[in-house]
């Protein structure tokens, strides 16, 4: 625990939660907002190229210098009604910078105008080229919350359709039960300065679309879990999604894949997107370990962050 963290938090209880209630939520998502456009700072050290793919940009972030030796498709969260942020770019670059890595970050729709359909045709072209440009190098999977959900659903996905697995899942409070039925989320839901469960189960029962709110692809826990790629997890203890983190793990583990689960017990909801705190530099580091090792390693216990 650490003095950065408990003041970020008591922070961001200042401000107000857009998913309080299903009002809320729907206001919010109907703000129309752009995403946030690449940062200077990794222009200069990263060749940027953009291209549409089924309507939708993608964006390709190349180191200039050295070889590439590792692929992430980073999948940005939102509750999947909120485009991508500053933040977001903060994320890749504390992953990306030393590592070697090129990054791919796919711009998906957003509920309630699209759904998972949409998204996961989008993103199966976009994985298939970087698989064939990536050649034998590497690919993980990234992402936050709802693109940390997006990352198991594309993983369950190719593990189905036989398309070549990811190397890893590379995965910040994710969201992997959009019905938020967890017995468990009552007792988190008091600590959480982010989240709150009524308006993002509506936000997940919108991205659902004609799906069922428990299908592997909107909430990927209600999968199997077997054969899918090298798993980390970090997680904070004041999210309310840590009931379901645990709970993904374990099935997971049970079902034979390797995941490292890495709770933060003071931190909250996507909490790598606060650099300045020593458990955001902690997970970011071991995150970007994984990604320049480039490779999988062997299964390790449930971890705490520190």
């Amino acid at each position: 625990m650490s003095l950065t963290m408990d003041l970020t938090r008591a922070l961001l209880r200042l401000r107000p939660n857009p998913f309080r209630t299903v009002a809320s939520m729907r206001k919010s998502a109907s703000r129309s907002r752009p995403d946030a456009p690449v940062p200077e700072a990794l222009r200069r050290s990263f060749s940027v190229t953009a291209d549409t793919v089924r309507g939708h940009e993608v964006i390709m972030l190349t180191p200039r210098t050295g070889g590439v030796t590792t692929d992430l498709v980073y999948t940005h969260g939102g509750a999947y009604i909120h485009p991508l942020l500053g933040v977001h770019w903060q994320i890749i670059a504390a992953l990306i910078h030393g590592t070697g890595a090129r990054v791919t970050v796919p711009l998906y729709g957003l509920a309630p105008e699209h759904t998972a359909d949409d998204a996961y045709q989008f993103l199966e072209d976009v994985y298939r080229t970087v698989s064939e440009r990536a050649g034998s190098a590497p690919v993980f999977l990234v992402g936050d919350s709802a693109g940390a959900g997006l990352a198991i659903g594309q993983a369950i996905l190719y593990r189905e359709k036989g398309i070549r697995a990811p190397n890893g899942l590379l995965l910040f409070s994710p969201w992997v039960d959009v019905t938020m039925s967890n017995p468990g989320i009552a007792a988190v839901t008091g600590l959480d300065p982010i989240l709150a469960p009524e308006g993002l189960a509506a936000a997940g029962a919108d991205w659902a679309g004609r799906r069922d709110i428990t299908d592997p692809l909107v909430s990927p826990l209600f999968d199997t879990l077997e054969s899918l790629p090298q798993t980390s997890i970090y997680q904070g203890g004041h999210d309310i999604f840590l009931p379901d983190a645990k709970k993904f793990a374990a099935k997971a583990k049970a079902a034979g894949t390797r995941v490292d689960l890495r709770i933060y017990p003071a931190a909250f909801h996507v909490f790598v997107a606060a650099p300045w705190t020593p458990e955001a530099r902690h997970a970011l580091h071991h995150a970007a370990d994984r990604i320049a090792a480039g490779r999988s390693r062997e299964d390790e216990p449930d971890r705490t962050g520190t």
